[in-house]
């Protein structure tokens, strides 16, 4: 069984390994997971009998469907950069 520690150390190497400069963790994984179940139709009570969590609550905090950026989004930013400098920089 490989232990814990030696498990987030070989998940830590493995982004810089491949030229990827986001830290990841363990928990990335099960976000990722979760959240592409979820996208894909699976329910929220079955993702949470599937990640081992006694409450649905802990499931939704892996949910990451709010977090991706339509293009929508990004054409805004993009057609008038200077509007969105003061929120921008002060989120940084």
């Amino acid at each position: 069984m490989l232990p814990q520690a030696s498990a987030y150390a070989m998940i830590r190497r493995r982004p810089g390994a491949a030229g990827v400069a986001t830290k990841l963790g363990n928990h990335s994984f099960r976000a990722t997971g979760i959240t592409a179940y979820l996208k894909n139709g699976g329910t929220l009570e079955k993702a949470a009998a599937m990640a081992n969590h006694t409450s649905t609550r802990t499931t939704q905090l892996y949910d990451r469907r709010r977090d991706e950026v339509s293009l929508d989004e990004v054409d805004r930013i993009v057609a008038n950069p200077l509007s969105c400098r003061g929120s921008w920089t002060q989120s940084w």
